[in-house]
């Protein structure tokens, strides 16, 4: 914009500018069927420069969007719009990064059952230990959600990539 702007700062008329302003509204009406208090203040230049070319279903596009603006684990609506732009992959842009409590059961009730048919502990770092917890089963309350693949190595929050572990082992981990 910067670099625009000075070379353009004689021209006698805006006309190329507004041509491009009207394209990149043009484009979110398009893509978007609803405004969102949110879409104020980001840089739609710049969002229309590396989405405008995909081909989207605006009617897809709303329902992802106002389903994460729903979400009580989506932390940081603002980046809404870019991660559904870009096929809902960078989930680092929602800032989620918290387990449900359902999916938390479904996964401590599976490695409990599996720790017990085994003998082991249902942390999975304290079956393969050499201490007294080597057998021992946690209660949920003593077990933390862990991101198999961190989550700040772009490891997702869904059950595929959750884990329960001992509340001392999770702290341990750190983003490993």
């Amino acid at each position: 914009i910067e670099e625009y702007m000075q070379e353009h700062r004689m021209d006698d008329n805006i006309n190329e500018l507004r041509m491009y302003f009207n394209d990149v509204i043009s484009w979110i009406e398009q893509t978007f069927d609803d405004v969102y208090p949110k879409m104020c203040g980001l840089d739609w230049g710049e969002l229309y420069e590396r989405f405008h070319n995909n081909p989207y279903d605006h009617v897809d596009v709303s329902h992802k969007v106002a389903e994460l603006y729903n979400d009580d684990r989506v932390k940081d609506t603002k980046n809404v719009f870019e991660y559904v732009l870009g096929g809902c992959k960078d989930t680092k842009l929602l800032n989620v990064r918290v387990f449900d409590d359902i999916t938390k059961r479904r996964v401590y009730d599976r490695q409990t059952k599996d720790a017990k048919e085994k003998g082991v502990s249902n942390c999975p770092l304290c079956a393969i230990g050499h201490d007294a917890n080597k057998e021992k089963i946690w209660k949920l309350s003593e077990m933390d959600a862990d991101h198999v693949k961190a989550w700040s190595n772009g490891g997702p929050t869904d059950e595929s990539n959750c884990q329960m572990l001992c509340k001392t082992h999770n702290r341990a981990k750190g983003n490993r």
